[in-house]
């Protein structure tokens, strides 16, 4: 019979990787979490908990290994549609008094909402001046983004997505369909800079108009999380915009005194000049 790890040696788990790493899963789905890491448990073959527990503790790249595998990569084409409606009304017009633009999609998962962002781009008119830089930990997830690929089940949500951020056209013009997958026009991939990055180590390479990471700081602890936020503060131009999650936010963070919410109260904040 397979063992499964008690509640009380998951939580001990878990503060070790908050003491040692810094990142806060206590606000993650408990269920879901506990059963991801019973899987790696499992299919890891330690001798008991205390091995397990060691090599978290012990061995970085294992821990790394295990961050990729235990967290959701809940992601999808314009997710929080009112959101892209936010950027699509209020932000890309600024961003289009710019001769070039640069977007940072930090934490970018399989890359979903880079290719939301390109979508929006190139129906502003705006793709061919713009890069988006897609960067996250994980290189597995990376090479999914690049391909492109992503299953074709998905487009009838993508499509209500879509139409609901204010898309007037036929959202199926931007991939092609075959069999089950379908493939995203490389109109849009040619414009992405697709690299591995980990928030918690390295440092800003760019200068952009725009940063998006959501759904990513709820993992961090505080010190974590204001460590990350004057990372994107160094990578931002002024009156550029930083755009989180819908369960994150700057206030009584280490900038929040530079930045002003948008009046709609979506998660996107401007930098003052």
């Amino acid at each position: 019979m397979q063992y499964e790890l008690k509640d009380e040696e998951i939580a001990l788990l878990l503060q070790d990787i908050h003491d040692i790493y810094g990142y806060n899963f206590n606000d993650y789905a408990r269920p879901s979490l506990k059963r991801r890491i019973n899987r790696l448990y499992s299919l890891n073959r330690f001798a008991g908990f205390l091995d397990f527990r060691l090599r978290v503790r012990e061995d970085p790249a294992y821990f790394r290994y295990f961050v990729e595998e235990v967290t959701v990569n809940v992601t999808e084409m314009f997710r929080d549609p009112h959101f892209y409606r936010t950027l699509r009304e209020t932000v890309l017009p600024v961003l289009a008094t710019y001769p070039f633009i640069r977007i940072w999609h930090a934490g970018c998962s399989t890359g979903e909402e880079v290719y939301s962002m390109a979508i929006l781009l190139k129906e502003a008119g705006l793709l061919e001046r713009s890069l988006l830089y897609a960067t996250d930990i994980n290189p597995a997830v990376l090479e999914k983004l690049r391909k492109g690929i992503f299953p074709l089940r998905f487009m009838k949500q993508y499509s209500e997505n879509y139409i609901q951020s204010g898309g007037r056209s036929d959202f199926s013009r931007n991939y092609t369909a075959k069999y089950d997958w379908a493939k995203f026009d490389e109109q849009l991939t040619k414009r992405m800079v697709i690299s591995t990055h980990n928030l918690v180590s390295d440092r800003s390479f760019n200068e952009f108009q725009l940063i998006l990471c959501r759904n990513v700081l709820i993992y961090f602890d505080k010190e974590l999380q204001n460590r990350v936020l004057r990372l994107f503060d160094e990578s931002l131009e002024p009156l550029g915009f930083l755009a989180l999650g819908a369960k994150e936010s700057l206030k009584y963070s280490v900038i929040a005194r530079k930045y002003k919410q948008l009046p709609d109260r979506q998660k996107i904040w401007r930098k003052m000049g």
